[in-house]
């Protein structure tokens, strides 16, 4: 399993825990898993991953990273 394939994975196990809250809390509670527990370097892989087409994201965890990518992007502009 490669490095990616890990985040992947942990990416749809944290969507999958917040599942049951509806799928944009879902989305926002994964973002914020993420962003408070994940490495910046991990975070700028599966940002890269979901550019290049994301394959094996579940919908809740694809949306949580570009949620993370815009506030991130918004952050830089500002």
């Amino acid at each position: 399993m490669s490095s990616l394939d890990k985040l992947v994975y942990m990416a749809n196990q944290i969507g999958k825990f917040f599942a049951s809250q509806g799928p944009e809390q879902a989305a926002a509670g994964t973002a914020d898993h993420i962003k408070k527990f994940w490495d910046p370097r991990m975070r700028a892989a599966i940002y890269e991953y979901v550019e290049a087409g994301g394959r094996g994201l579940d919908l809740s965890a694809r949306r949580a990273i570009e949620l993370l990518k815009e506030a991130e992007s918004k952050k830089l502009k500002n």
